[in-house]
């Protein structure tokens, strides 16, 4: 008879995912994951697999609660342009707040990773197409109802959203003057202006 799990599975993943979103993959060691995630090593190996099996796990549960979040974000605010807006500008505001610095976790996987690893390039890129549907699917929206020119082209310019999206991200990392930051999302609505 199969012994059941002693600890909440979903919770040493999050628990997982936290600290690799924190120190990344090379740098965290097992030793960083039991401490965080309260197991030992056997039952880390006999649930997950090895490190890299519980990153590529923990990255997983990152991105679809991240493309959960996202979607929800756009879809809470009946116009398009404000949609973006608080979007772009909550992801600036937040990383100015004091505390730690730690960026998307699936774009600082795509930065350490995804030059190296096939898997991650992979995972990583598929994050990136479906924000970028996403942002489509929200141009899209804003073109129907009128708010938006009816000539913009909603593929291309999602695809501009999602480059802007992982330039800020890594840039906050050096903690950018904020106008420069702010110019960049400030750009972005004159885009959806059409102007």
């Amino acid at each position: 008879m199969v012994r059941p799990r002693e600890f909440d599975e979903d919770q040493a993943l999050n628990a997982a995912m936290q600290i690799f979103w924190e120190k990344g993959f090379e740098a965290t060691s097992l030793s960083d994951l039991t401490s965080k995630m309260g197991i030992q090593r056997p039952s880390i190996y006999a649930a997950f697999g090895d490190k890299k099996q519980l990153f590529e796990a923990a990255l997983r549960k990152y991105t679809q609660s991240h493309a959960a979040y996202v979607r929800s974000r756009l879809q809470s605010n009946s116009s398009v342009k404000e949609a973006f807006y608080n979007f772009f500008g909550g992801i600036v505001a937040e990383e100015y707040e004091d505390g730690p610095n730690r960026g998307c976790f699936c774009i600082n996987t795509m930065v350490e990773l995804a030059p190296h690893d096939e898997r991650f390039e992979i995972l990583t890129r598929e994050h990136q197409m479906y924000l970028s549907a996403v942002f489509q699917e929200t141009l899209e929206r804003g073109i129907r109802s009128g708010e938006l020119e009816a000539s913009m082209d909603a593929r291309a310019l999602a695809h501009t959203m999602v480059s802007l999206l992982i330039g800020i991200t890594v840039m906050m990392k050096s903690r950018p003057a904020r106008s420069f930051v702010d110019q960049a999302v400030a750009t972005l609505l004159i885009l959806l202006d059409g102007k």
